[in-house]
């Protein structure tokens, strides 16, 4: 069964591994770009570049041409992006059905400074002359679209202009949500059904809606084959206001249940920990700013309550943060790299253990599958290279390039941002793991089926429990 999963903080908000899915089964060159190592949340103002100006408008493209030719970890040739913004232009231009919609000739000088102008005014000339045929928002649609062209140029699904939306969506993804909604884990199956997974506690657990349950309508309207944004809109809302779905078990009768679940403000953990027949089984789910914290917090608590060994399952876990991979990476290294990242020009930057390991963490065990990339990976190699833990499952996906963030600001608006691949990693023995992935130790294959996960039927949990009593002996 193919998968196309999201993970919802609090209202169903978009996770990170939901674009390294995509990828993966649909070969995506689309934009969202969920999925990153971001170095940090945010790395710095795209004005930083140059003098003070005021962004708005045509100079916006200006900007973004210079910052994806200074940033981008391989050489751009300078016809390239100024193609790519003609190119997303003539898209809007051609859906509004402006078939002589014409745009002034732009040919790359080389000069990054006098190709940025070139942008601009094109731009300029597309908003000039037919802002008004494509909307109400015509300059804002044109200046998107002008700017989805520009990063979309160099054809990495993960460099991408993020509109103020989008951004918003990414940090509240990485910081844990705290907004309205009902608290589930949410996927959207091949064939366009709408699969949830209550997280405990939270109001649709309590409500009563069971793991594996397909949604078939929210408030009377049907789902399958909706787009999983705006599945994840139509759930969202304010705190306080009540939810209809109606649903049905995946597996089992079709019988439809009515659920009317009042929405709440919540921070969704991204650590899910038990303690069973004497083993630590930590599931993460991303790799954002409370993560580290999380995780440490689970695993003093197993090591308080005798634990035997540890699992920490990075299934279907496609990254997040740089920094969040270091200090999950730290809390088991002592010391040594954690992984090592590596610019267009050959700088070097290494990453060290944080030096608060915890010790005892012993045997570890490291679930992993397809779906396992980026962020997810940075920890796992480094684990695996240093023989600080087994892993078991399938290989990853093979995600080692690392995204940076830079805003743009719009005094008029919130903030957009252009994410950007600005450097690729390798692990600590200098494995190189893009396009490749990581080959676990014990390869143990599974349906990546969320619903299977940390049941009777899931044969990699099993195995890692198996692993975990041929250590103790």
């Amino acid at each position: 069964m193919s998968l196309r999963p999201r993970f919802i903080l609090a209202a169903l908000f978009t996770v990170a591994f939901a674009a390294v899915v995509l990828l993966f089964v649909a070969q995506r060159a689309g934009t969202l770009g969920r999925g990153p190592v971001l170095e940090v949340a945010t790395t710095g103002d795209i004005r930083d570049l140059f003098a003070p100006r005021n962004p708005n408008g045509p100079f916006i493209a200006d900007l973004a041409l210079r910052r994806l030719e200074n940033s981008y970890y391989k050489p751009v040739e300078p016809q390239t992006p100024i193609a790519g913004e003609v190119a997303g232009l003539r898209s809007v231009l051609g859906s509004k059905r402006n078939a002589v919609a014409s745009l002034p000739g732009a040919t790359a000088t080389g000069n990054p400074g006098a190709d940025g102008q070139i942008a601009a005014r094109i731009l300029a000339y597309a908003q000039d002359h037919y802002a008004a045929a494509v909307g109400p928002h015509g300059r804002d649609d044109l200046t998107d679209a002008a700017l989805r062209g520009i990063m979309k140029s160099v054809r990495d699904p993960y460099t991408v202009y993020l509109s103020p939306t989008e951004i918003r969506g990414l940090n509240e993804s990485l910081s844990g949500g705290n907004f309205g909604g009902i608290g589930v884990y949410i996927y959207q199956l091949k064939d366009g059904r709408i699969i949830v997974q209550p997280i405990e506690q939270l109001p649709a657990a309590r409500a009563g809606m069971k793991p594996g349950e397909v949604v078939d309508s929210v408030d009377g309207k049907p789902v399958r084959g909706v787009p999983i944004d705006r599945v994840e809109t139509m759930i969202r809302g304010e705190s306080g206001t009540v939810v209809h779905l109606r649903a049905h078990l995946y597996s089992g009768p079709a019988t439809e249940h009515s659920y009317a679940i009042v929405r709440e403000i919540i921070h969704v953990p991204t650590v899910r920990a038990k303690m069973e027949n004497g083993f630590d089984y930590i599931r993460l789910s991303d790799f954002g700013t409370t993560s580290a914290d999380e995780v440490r917090k689970a695993v003093l608590a197993g090591r308080a309550a005798g634990a035997r060994g540890y699992i920490l399952d990075l299934r279907d876990n496609g990254g997040g943060l740089l920094d969040a991979a270091v200090a999950i990476s730290s809390i088991f290294i002592p010391q040594g790299t954690i992984v090592s990242t590596i610019r267009r020009d050959g700088q070097r930057t290494t990453e060290e253990a944080l030096g608060d390991a915890i010790g005892g963490l012993t045997p570890l065990v490291i679930l992993v599958n397809k779906y396992t990339a980026s962020a997810s990976e940075i920890t796992a190699g480094a684990l695996q290279d240093y023989h600080y833990a087994s892993l078991v499952g399938t290989r990853t996906f093979g995600k080692g390039v690392v995204q940076s963030i830079f805003p743009i600001p719009d005094p008029t608006a919130s903030e957009g941002a252009l994410k950007i691949t600005t450097a690729r990693y390798v692990t600590p023995m200098g494995r190189d793991i893009q396009h490749h992935g990581i080959e676990p130790d014990v390869t143990v294959a599974q349906d990546p089926n969320p619903s299977l996960i940390d049941t009777p039927a899931d044969r990699q949990l099993a195995a890692a429990k198996k692993r975990l009593r041929q250590l103790i002996r």
